[in-house]
């Protein structure tokens, strides 16, 4: 046992080693868990060792409390404290938030007629963020006439929202309160029956009710109840406010309903039903459903149907498929069918005029960045607002006049200090993977460096859901650029950033190939003289923290430090629960365990189950008590196993916040604390603490 250990022993009450072992067993694997007792939640003791890490945490990192303070301060001072959002339109309302200095959360306004107009304050989340460690605001949806407010509220982070009404000419709260909520939710064009999504015991939302304003809840009308636990339900409108869709998404399969919202009481209309892998997402425009799907185009392509008979066999093919440009998605106004792409790994975005025909194409010249659609509430017009950033680019809004092709920044966001982005220097770069497929990494350094492998570098990655890593830019990591570390991101395979085969090779059967990935992106960047493997961290969440467990296993070697913050790291026994919240839907991504293909594929590489009697880097783990996405026991057994069989005397730290879930910490001051004390752990263990 290391003498980090024997500190940490001194605290725990009562010592893992005395709890008695759970043995599971599953196609005739025979599986002891000396830690699973740490899944009792009301046991006191399960508390009182989390609570002991947390004071074990605080001691190790006592050290860099100045630290702490120095990136919180350097970090708030970058932020404009008081500031608003860009107002957009929405009828005869502007709408926008805003924040004020000292204030943890926004406040939402609006004005009518003209941006002169006096303000008026919608929603104040400080003020019901009061008295409560966690505060996060689900559903924010205005009635169609403007005068109802529905939203939703979660104090817990768990990720359990009560729903809310608010009469926005008296702001008087109507008498309706529902509980257990998800944050999805949907008016109808009448501005007195509302659609909302009840969650259930492992918070899948898994009903659709519809509720009449300023009645019970308990009078509420069941309208739809999904069997399927890999099926949660979602709702919405469309822009053209013709429809109520009601959508049903597992990983690779989906099914959509829709409802006139003239109607709200009548009956929800099936478009397509579900089949096994087949994806469809659907738009509105006139007399015709959009609709973007996978079947029989792995990178997805753009049909339409009739809305009077919008059955399979009346699709159109609107976009055909393409083997090298993903269809992301697409949006409809009046005139205009907006398409949203992604060649060479990198976002497009194409307008085409409806009428006409003709295209247009926004083209952006830096090397890797992020864009994604703004607030577009209006579909009779012909601005598009979208959002463009990059490593080097704070994050800029712009209105697009889709008629005129004229571009106009509305507001780029300031960074408080004289920052200077000519400073700063952002590349793609290709590394090669073991099996020869080459993958891109967005990279970011204050310009000056040399590639001489001295220099301190920070690797992220996330790899799963066909999620791509957004290259964005953070005004705080400005606090480790400026002192010379490089950051990247690893686009690896699991991810969506090549392609929809892209995210296909780092799945199922394949997954390994995202662990793999990731490190042949560390091996590259350390061959081509940017750092070297004492000079390399390493940070992923979620997912991102089931890859930084992953990799830590096999090339334990191959960096200084992790930080892994709500991983995802019992992959067998978490997927084999079916109480769990995410544990059905997960077998279309990572496998059916209860085959045994999927269960030694996925059991060969858990990061909990392949913990071993070797050294291994100096490790941060944060978790959250209260996450219903990753349970706070995940990373709690692996630290009390790490701890049982690493042989180094490298530091390992648990720390739990006791207040909150998945997100960590809600308000934004106190987010801010927390990334200062991960920025300090990053920057004390790789020998940059002192004196800065």
């Amino acid at each position: 046992m290391n003498k980090n250990n024997n500190i940490l022993r001194d605290i725990v009450v009562p010592p893992v080693a005395e709890k008695q072992p759970e043995v599971l067993e599953l196609h005739g694997d025979r599986r002891i868990d000396n830690y699973f007792w740490m899944r009792d939640r009301d046991n006191p003791k399960v508390i009182d060792y989390l609570k002991a890490e947390n004071a074990y945490t605080a001691e190790m990192m006592q050290h860099t409390e100045a630290l702490q303070s120095k990136l919180y301060d350097e970090m708030l001072a970058r932020i404009k404290e008081t500031d608003l959002s860009v107002p957009y339109r929405k009828d005869e309302y502007y709408y926008y938030s805003r924040t004020e200095e000292g204030k943890g959360y926004r406040i939402y306004c609006r004005k009518k007629g003209s941006l002169d107009a006096p303000e008026e304050i919608i929603l104040d989340e400080n003020e019901l963020a009061a008295g409560h460690e966690f505060f996060d605001l689900g559903a924010f949806a205005i009635s169609p006439n403007h005068q109802i407010l529905a939203y939703s509220i979660d104090t817990s982070g768990s990720e359990q929202y009560t729903l809310f009404f608010l009469d926005l000419n008296t702001h008087q709260l109507y008498p309706e309160v529902i509980p257990e909520t998800y944050f999805s939710f949907a008016w109808g064009n009448d501005n007195k029956t509302g659609f909302y999504t009840k969650i259930d015991a492992a918070n899948r939302p898994y009903q659709l009710f519809r509720h009449t304003l300023g009645t019970s809840f308990t009078e509420d009308v069941l309208v739809y109840h999904e069997l399927d636990d890999a099926f949660p339900i979602y709702v919405t409108e469309t822009r053209s406010q013709a429809y109520i869709l009601l959508m049903l998404h597992s990983s690779i399969t989906s099914e959509v309903h829709y409802l006139d919202a003239n109607n709200p009481t009548g009956d929800f209309q099936l478009i397509h039903p579900r089949t096994q892998g087949i994806e469809y997402s659907v738009e509105h425009h006139s007399n015709y459903f959009y609709i973007v799907t996978n079947e029989d185009a792995v990178n997805f392509k753009l049909m339409k149907t009739p809305v009077a008979s919008p059955a399979k066999e009346n699709w159109q093919t609107v976009i055909p498929h393409r083997d090298d440009v993903l269809l992301s998605g697409v949006s409809l106004f009046s005139n205009h069918l907006v398409i949203y792409e992604r060649t060479g790994g990198l976002e497009t975005i194409r307008v085409q005029n409806l009428t006409t025909g003709e295209e247009n194409n926004i083209f952006f010249p830096e090397p890797t960045y992020e864009l994604y659609e703004g607030s577009n509430p209006e579909f009779n017009t012909n601005i598009l607002r979208f959002n463009y950033t990059s490593l080097v680019t704070p994050l800029s809004v712009f209105d697009y006049n889709m008629e005129t092709t004229q571009r106009e920044l509305k507001k780029q966001t300031e960074v408080l200090g004289g920052y200077d982005k000519t400073q700063y220097q952002s590349e793609w770069l290709m590394a090669t993977a073991e099996d020869g497929t080459k993958i891109p990494i967005s990279i970011v350094y204050k310009r000056g460096i040399v590639k001489d492998g001295e220099n301190p570098l920070l690797m992220t990655g996330y790899g799963a859901y066909g999620m791509s890593y957004p290259a964005t830019f953070s005004g705080n990591k400005l606090s480790l650029l400026d002192r010379g570390i490089v950051f990247a991101i690893a686009h690896i395979r699991g991810g969506e950033e090549m392609g929809r085969k892209w995210y296909e090779a780092g799945k199922f059967l394949q997954k390994k190939n995202t662990f793999t990935d990731f490190i042949a992106c560390a091996e590259y960047l350390i061959a081509q003289g940017w750092t070297a493997s004492d000079r390399l961290a390493i940070t992923g969440g979620s997912a991102g923290g089931l890859l930084m467990g992953a990799v830590m296993n096999l090339r334990p070697d191959l960096f200084k430090l992790v930080v892994a913050q709500v991983p995802f790291v019992d992959v067998v026994t978490t997927i084999l629960d079916t109480s769990l919240p995410l544990s059905a839907m997960e077998w279309e991504e990572w496998g059916n365990p209860n085959e045994q293909v999927y269960y030694d594929y996925m059991k060969s590489y858990s990061p909990y189950d392949n913990v071993e009697a070797k050294d291994y880097p100096d490790l941060l783990i944060i978790a959250g008590l209260n996450d219903s996405r990753v349970k706070y026991w995940e990373p709690a057994k692996w630290t009390a196993k790490l701890r049982q069989l690493k042989t180094d005397n490298n530091i390992l730290l648990l720390k739990t916040n006791m207040d909150a879930g998945h997100g960590g910490a809600s308000g934004r001051y106190d987010s801010l604390r927390e990334l200062a004390f991960e920025y300090a752990f990053i920057l004390d263990r790789l020998g940059l603490g002192s004196g800065e």
